[in-house]
């Protein structure tokens, strides 16, 4: 096995992508969970979903006590 890289490869423009916490986003978000948390979601739409529900509830919480005061 030749162990060598081809004058082809232009290794310039390689981009380097890091790993772990301080890697740079491409375009998303990372939110980091704390572990008690995160072993009740098994993915990211889970936890999404849960937020979404949780955004909805409090919105129509507001409108119901909203109809209360007036």
């Amino acid at each position: 096995m030749e162990d060598e890289l081809r004058s082809e490869y232009d290794l310039k423009s390689l981009k380097i992508r890091k790993m772990g916490a301080k890697r740079k986003s491409f375009g998303e978000t990372i939110i980091k969970l704390y572990p008690d948390v995160a072993e009740m979601f098994p993915n990211a739409d889970a936890v999404n979903k849960a937020l979404r529900f949780l955004i909805r509830i409090t919105k129509e919480s507001k409108l119901n006590n909203s109809n209360f005061i007036n």
